[in-house]
């Protein structure tokens, strides 16, 4: 691909971009990942016995070409596993990619050529708690303070540093990622300079102000708050509970590592269950937060109380003509995300629940009541995804009062929750053009 950023600039601007237009431009970005697809098995991640996976990169087969694994050590106590595109020249201007649960840096391999493509520089962590990024517990039992929002972001800041940025033109996150992309651009957005947030919307930090009483609970209690909701759910019929919650669980990691159908098995019927080929999935908004519009929803978000969530999705596990018809994650790709899950477990993702329901990170995110995202952000979404509607009125919230510069909303058809692997081209056009011509930021090392 030959064109300048200043050609990307204009092909993405203005009412003239066409789909064909798009796809001949983005074709010698997205080709890659189709040829690399067939050079690599199982055998692709597999290690020595004397070296711990976490210790090495990815084999060059499993990426698109022009996507590098590395690693960078002392990131707030962790050896970050990071996903690079954009590295051939420098002075380019930094994007940092967030992925969600149950999701890796490798998330992102669609749309990270793309933007590389239009002049940036980007980088995509396994976040803490994932992959190959080390120095994080991952005992139900141990402190989980460090997986708190603000810990998170001190991650992300000092990410960026080590890299030689004092600040990016976007911090993008996506599921779990869009809470701290969003809180990152809200606290410093001096160095993450625009956001934009993927399935989950942004409501705005607390209306109210932080309590004496907040601060001084024990630092060991991280149990989930009660929730009349919990109640409301279990005397539905047939009884139901929150995902969420059953995430702070003590058993929701074993049940989903050591599932009876095998954990690629599970990962296969949970992304096919929250995706656009699952035909259930058809949001609408919800009137409000009460057991009975909750019921609603998915049986993946509003599960079966006396189900896991291994169960929960086994029923809708896709048929092998099915899988095979997958383009958007075929066998070859799926295998990544149960390879790494397979060997570190979901503690780690499932810790980043865990906080929001605890007492510690609720309390020190109310010290910014009343903030807004202020800088220029952008809210993506699949138009098949439950996760925009699943809090009632937060994507309503986000629009009128939760971003201050919101420059668009889009909810894409054919993708459900995982809007940049279903839908990369669209999504990376999205980005683009959000980056060229609204992001105006020069952030150099």
């Amino acid at each position: 691909m030959n064109e300048s950023k200043d050609d990307l600039a204009a092909l993405f601007s203005g009412s003239a971009l066409t789909r064909r237009r798009l796809m001949q431009c983005l074709a010698g970005v997205f080709a890659p990942a189709a040829v690399t697809a067939k050079s690599w098995s199982t055998g692709a991640l597999k290690q020595s016995p004397a070296t711990s996976a976490t210790e090495l990169p990815y084999d060059p087969a499993v990426l698109p070409s022009g996507i590098r694994s590395t690693f960078v050590n002392d990131i707030n106590g962790l050896r970050m596993h990071v996903l690079e595109a954009g590295f051939e020249s420098k002075g380019r201007q930094c994007v940092l990619l967030l992925h969600g649960f149950p999701e890796l840096a490798y998330s992102w391999r669609k749309v990270m050529l793309p933007l590389a493509a239009a002049g940036f520089y980007v980088i995509a962590p396994d976040r803490r708690g994932y992959g190959r990024t080390s120095g994080w517990n991952v005992k139900y039992d141990d402190d989980i303070s460090p997986f708190n929002t603000l810990n998170q972001i001190k991650d992300m800041e000092e990410l960026v540093l080590s890299f030689g940025y004092s600040s990016v033109a976007a911090v993008i996150g996506h599921d779990q990622g869009s809470p701290i992309a969003s809180w990152a651009s809200l606290v410093r957005p001096d160095i993450f300079r625009s956001v934009v947030m993927m399935s989950s919307p942004f409501a705005g930090a607390p209306r109210t102000p932080l309590s004496v009483s907040d601060l001084s609970q024990p630092k060991a209690a991280v149990r989930a708050p009660f929730d009349p909701i919990d109640r409301e759910l279990a005397a539905l019929n047939p009884p139901r509970k929150y995902y969420q919650k059953y995430y702070t669980t003590r058993p929701a990691n074993e049940d989903i590592w050591h599932p009876p159908q095998g954990v690629h098995s599970f990962l296969r019927a949970y992304y096919h269950m929250k995706s656009a080929d699952w035909k259930q999935n058809a949001p609408f908004p919800l009137k409000e937060r009460t057991a009975n519009e909750w019921a609603k929803l998915p049986r993946y978000y509003v599960m079966d109380l006396d189900k896991n969530m291994a169960e929960t999705v086994a029923s809708e596990m896709p048929s092998a003509a099915a899988i095979a018809a997958c383009k958007w994650l075929p066998e070859n790709e799926l295998k990544v995300y149960s390879s790494e899950f397979g060997r570190t477990g979901f503690q780690g993702g499932l810790n980043g629940y865990r906080v929001r329901w605890s007492i510690k990170d609720p309390a020190e995110l109310r010290l910014f009541y009343g903030r807004s995202i202020d800088v220029p952000s952008l809210f993506i979404s699949g138009k098949s995804d439950w996760a925009v509607f699943q809090t009632p009125g937060d994507f309503e919230e986000m629009q009128k009062r939760g971003c201050t510069r919101l420059l668009g909303t889009h909810l894409l058809e054919g993708a459900g929750h995982w809007v940049q692997q279903e839908q990369p081209e669209e999504v990376s056009k999205l980005l683009v053009q959000f980056l060229l011509d609204k992001s105006q930021h020069k952030n150099r090392p």
